[in-house]
């Protein structure tokens, strides 16, 4: 394993890890959510998925986060989540490694980034795998309850403590749905072509089953969608762990190849 520092188009130092085994077959990108880092256990796992599969694996902190990179939480965005999984994917063209089609899998936050990434280049995706996926800002806000909105726009802020990291806050700003409201991935979901994974916890209330049920119905190409028994948004409990760990292994085979 490799950890590399490298810079964004802000000049903000992102945190890069490569995962290569002995003899590659492929590449994969693997993003965080909200608020996560690339250790988180969720993380690592859909990594690990990959790496034992054969491909070399990309895992990162964005910017604005609480991983090791640069920025505020207080400045993350769906536009520069997006905009680091752009940097990161341009910085790897240049290194040795470098292969496409690629891997993309990426939770909550980061799934919306991944998928949007792969509605721009579908021709660079071997496989899509957005995993509790934010689908766009106006579900987001259909999720949430209107009481607890109108109190975030009129106080400005939205404040929670992080799971990942106990005793840490976390501050977001009303700027940051005002950002995510301009993203929707059923608009150009014809693009996404290459086979598709979307998993859901069966009880997550911010990325519900019903909203993955609305891009599922729209996808035009090969695809899968499971949703996990009991597990909510981030499958920290290990039996959801085990149970996405198996459907994406046995999608990264049939994708990939054995």
């Amino acid at each position: 394993m490799e950890k590399v520092f490298i810079e964004n188009r802000r000049g903000q130092k992102i945190a890069v890890v490569i995962e290569q085994p002995e003899a590659s077959r492929g590449l994969a990108f693997v993003m965080h959510g909200l608020g996560g880092f690339k250790e988180q256990v969720h993380v690592e796992m859909f990594a690990r998925c990959f790496v034992d599969n054969g491909f070399t694996t990309v895992r990162f902190d964005t910017a604005d986060t609480i991983g090791e990179s640069g920025g505020r939480y207080e400045d993350a965005t769906i536009t520069s989540y997006y905009r680091d999984l752009e940097d990161v994917i341009s910085w790897s063209k240049s290194q040795d490694w470098y292969s496409a089609p690629f891997f993309l899998v990426g939770h909550s936050l980061g799934g919306i980034s991944t998928a949007l990434y792969a509605e721009q280049h579908p021709e660079e995706i071997m496989g899509l795998a957005p995993i509790s996926s934010v689908i766009s800002g106006a579900l987001s806000q259909e999720a949430h309850r209107p009481e607890d909105d109108d109190k975030w726009k009129q106080t400005g802020w939205q404040t929670r403590m992080s799971r990942s990291k106990p005793g840490v806050e976390l501050r977001l700003p009303w700027s940051h749905m005002e950002d995510r409201l301009k993203y929707d991935l059923l608009k150009d979901a014809k693009k996404l072509t290459m086979p598709v994974l979307l998993i859901v916890g069966e009880i997550d209330e911010g990325t519900p089953p019903r909203h993955q049920q609305k891009l599922f119905d729209v996808l035009p190409g090969e695809k899968e969608l499971h949703v996990i028994s009991g597990a909510g948004h981030s499958y920290r409990e290990q039996g959801c762990l085990d149970q996405v760990k198996v459907y994406l292994d046995n999608w990264i085979k049939k994708v990939g190849g054995e």
